[in-house]
């Protein structure tokens, strides 16, 4: 395929590794107040998916299932030069513990709403019609992307695979460009 023959994702997609670097800073977050990390699979599985795409893990952590702690802690990773991404597992389903979307979504400077319309779409393929008990979003802050991801690691496998790692230079790339 030619260059004019591209489309503009393509050619976007072709220039991003270069604007960003390489490879991109993932902070992995589970929010949970149950896991450690002996027993956090979702978390293992985000490490081990990001490092296998050749990118690295700036920060892992397990922060407690609550409106502060979660917000705090995104806070502070978006303030971090090595994060470029931050993908949260856990408490984006409907029970009134589920508080990471509220928590999280307000630090976006733009929310991506197709994420989750996407991300729903898959999992219904997998899941049937439970997955719109799901509230998986996405946005960009502080120029960098940020996903809210379901707590299993099925979920967790299908955003990071299908969606995430994919287009994640790509994001990152367009929410730093200069206006």
């Amino acid at each position: 395929m030619t260059a004019q023959e591209k489309s503009v994702p393509e050619e976007h997609r072709d220039k991003a590794p270069r604007q960003v670097g390489e490879t991109l800073g993932y902070a992995l977050v589970t929010a949970s107040d149950s896991r450690t990390p002996e027993d956090d699979e979702s978390g293992k599985s985000m490490a081990e998916r990001v490092e296998a795409a050749g990118h690295r893990v700036a920060e892992r952590l397990i922060v407690r299932d609550e409106a502060a702690p979660l917000r705090s802690a995104v806070g502070a990773l978006l303030a971090d030069p090595s994060v470029d991404v931050v993908v949260v597992s856990g408490g984006t389903g409907v029970s009134p513990r589920d508080v990471t979307v509220e928590a999280v979504a307000p630090l976006f400077d733009r929310a991506l709403p197709g994420f989750g319309e996407i991300f729903r779409t898959l999992s219904y393929q997998q899941i049937g019609a439970a997955a719109m008990l799901s509230r998986a979003t996405a946005g960009v802050a502080e120029g960098r992307a940020v996903f809210l991801l379901p707590g299993s690691p099925k979920a967790v496998a299908l955003a990071l695979d299908e969606l995430i790692l994919p287009e994640a230079a790509h994001l990152v790339a367009q929410a730093r460009r200069g206006g």
